[in-house]
């Protein structure tokens, strides 16, 4: 089943690669002036219309994950973040899973030992999942200086604390090591782990590879076979002024690396990577647990017609008396 499923993701990535590598011209202006448009309108309306579709979905009652004491007697002592009464406690609690994976954190495992389940703490997957997603956010935000110009001294004073070390020349950023680490450990974990190996289908590996080509990629780019960066800020404005160019002397690294990127958009919002945008509307983890101070209705109860005690005593009284059952009514 492994070889399968990584296959099957191992192939569809070669090929992704392989299309702009033995595009001709024509190929890589529909690369540059076509494709890209196509790409961010699908990426923004499957991420509208993903984001909608959840909204509109009926939460008739607080359905919170909580490990903690709730609010209740005053005395009883709460705890805010753990079980939120309200809209602060909620906020602390939403700030804490989206930029420390605070969920993620009480990872554990589990093996048994003799007939006993024995439980211990497992930090390296909340770790290396840190690590990866905040090392591809300073990616992206490094990248901004493609799309402004003047570019904004935000961007360039990451850039010099990202390079900090001067590794090489040019100099490696610690956010690229960290994104193939952060890579490395979540792809072997989904290898090596029988039950994560287990439940691992095509598209979860998909995603991996997906991203690592866009990350080596990037990284042959700036520093084995250079790419001329004003050619790369010319195409990139051309964009947002509606008005595409097609430079000569870019190399067939950059075609393979803006195809997959748009590729991952494309694809972006109908894969599992749409938890970016369903955490905000996740009724486990934004929702206050109030259970038990506010009545809430469920909003597609359809009308029950009731049949009340009065009108069936009306309805056989006759009966109730006839055998001795007492009545309100006589």
């Amino acid at each position: 089943m492994l070889m399968k499923n990584l296959g099957i993701s191992i192939v569809a990535v070669v090929i992704l690669i392989a299309l702009p590598a033995l595009a001709s011209v024509q190929g890589y202006n529909f690369f540059l002036t076509v494709f890209p448009y196509a790409a961010f309108a699908v990426f923004l309306g499957g991420f509208i219309y993903r984001m909608v579709k959840w909204w509109i979905i009926p939460v008739p009652f607080r359905i919170t994950t909580t490990c903690g004491q709730q609010k209740s007697l005053p005395w009883i002592k709460q705890s805010p973040l753990e079980n939120p009464a309200g809209f602060w406690g909620v906020a602390g609690r939403m700030a804490l899973e989206i930029f420390l994976f605070r969920s993620l954190f009480r990872n554990t495992s589990v093996e048994i030992s003799g007939k006993r389940p024995v439980y211990g703490s497992a930090k390296w997957l909340w770790f290396f999942g840190l690590v990866f997603h905040w090392s591809l956010l300073i990616i992206v935000l490094r990248h901004l200086r493609f799309f402004i110009e003047p570019v904004a001294p935000w961007i360039a004073g990451l850039s010099a604390l990202d390079g900090f070390f001067e590794i090489g020349i040019p100099a490696l950023y610690l956010s690229d090591f960290a994104v193939l680490a952060g890579l490395s450990v979540l792809f072997l974990r989904r290898v090596i782990i029988p039950r994560v190996r287990y439940i691992s289908l095509p598209v979860d590996y998909f995603a991996l590879l997906l991203i690592l080509g866009i990350v080596v990629t990037g990284l042959l780019m700036r520093h084995f076979f250079s790419t001329d960066l004003l050619a790369v800020k010319s195409i990139v404005l051309g964009w947002i002024t509606l008005s595409p160019v097609v430079p000569a002397g870019i190399g067939i690294f950059f075609y393979i690396h803006l195809f997959l990127v748009f590729t991952l958009m494309v694809w972006f919002p109908f894969s599992k990577l749409m938890h970016l945008g369903g955490v905000f509307l996740s009724p486990t983890r934004i929702l206050a647990n109030n259970n038990r101070r506010e009545r809430h209705i469920n909003p597609w109860n359809a009308p029950v017609k009731v049949h009340t005690y009065a009108e069936y005593e009306d309805e056989f009284r006759d009966k109730m008396k006839a055998v001795g059952l007492p009545v309100d009514k006589e």
